[in-house]
């Protein structure tokens, strides 16, 4: 089974991993054939399962229901869990979130933002809950943002994504996931940082790569985001679309260049 030190050691050697959603025992059984590093029961749920429009109705119960199914169909992976919106606007309240998705078996959970959370990540690296930021485009905040855009764009937004990383790394944070950042900030973070970072629309500098499997599976509605590639396309089913997400990734073949956000800053 992956554990945050086999992550660490992949970085020490270059090895890049794979990371997928995933919601039901089935797909998660899929997964761990295809030897899938981690799986991210995201808050994406709330579109891709229950058809919201964003990812704010999402609650807590929401994502233990479906972290308890995916534990029984993978014993392989490192399993994190997403921290739905506003279910970590205090301390207790991330305590309380957080035990709960822990006790449906995840082994990381993650939440959105930046420097604000460094005290909540120390108090839960206390109690034995290690966290993942999410930083970059947090689509919790779609609202504040004004939509889906491209963050960190110019140097002194940069800048302060990369702040915001050193204050919950030095906090205790154990992972970061960068969401639609310009690749050479990617690159900064990733260079910065002894943790491993994983990338969405952030290049293939990070360490490990996460898609939403059913963008990587095709299944979606309308334009598919910059960064993400139809691993059906030139597969034979959805088990071998799993197992070429993990070996193109792996190879540092995905993402491509097309796939990413080439901004001089």
């Amino acid at each position: 089974m992956i554990r945050l030190s086999q992550l660490m050691a992949y970085k020490a050697n270059g090895t890049k991993f794979s990371c997928l959603t995933c919601y039901d025992a089935t797909f998660a059984h899929s997964m761990q054939n295809a030897e899938i590093d981690v799986i991210l029961i995201g808050d994406s749920l709330g579109m891709v399962i229950q058809g919201q429009d964003s990812t704010l109705p999402v609650t807590v119960q929401d994502i233990a229901y479906h972290t308890r199914a995916v534990v029984r169909g993978n014993q392989h992976a490192l399993i994190m869990a997403d921290l739905p919106f506003m279910s970590y606007a205090t301390i207790n309240d991330a305590i309380s979130s957080a035990t709960t998705v822990m006790q449906a078996g995840a082994h990381v959970v993650k939440l959105e933002g930046g420097a604000w959370l460094a005290e909540t990540v120390r108090v839960l690296a206390q109690g034995g809950i290690p966290s993942c930021v999410h930083l970059g485009l947090t689509p919790q905040s779609v609202n504040v943002f004004g939509g889906y855009k491209v963050q960190g764009k110019t140097r002194s937004s940069a800048d302060q994504l990369l702040a915001d990383c050193e204050a919950v790394v030095a906090a205790g944070a154990v992972l970061l996931v960068l969401e639609c950042v310009p690749t050479q900030l990617a690159r900064e973070v990733q260079a910065r940082f002894a943790i491993p970072v994983i990338g969405i629309g952030a290049g293939v500098d990070c360490d490990g790569q996460v898609l939403v499997m059913h963008d990587m599976l095709g299944l979606h509605s309308g334009k598919p985001a910059r960064f993400v590639r139809n691993f059906m396309q030139n597969a034979t089913g959805i088990d071998d679309a799993f197992v070429q997400f993990h070996r193109a990734v792996r190879a540092g073949e995905y993402p491509a260049p097309e796939h990413t956000f080439q901004i001089e800053l």
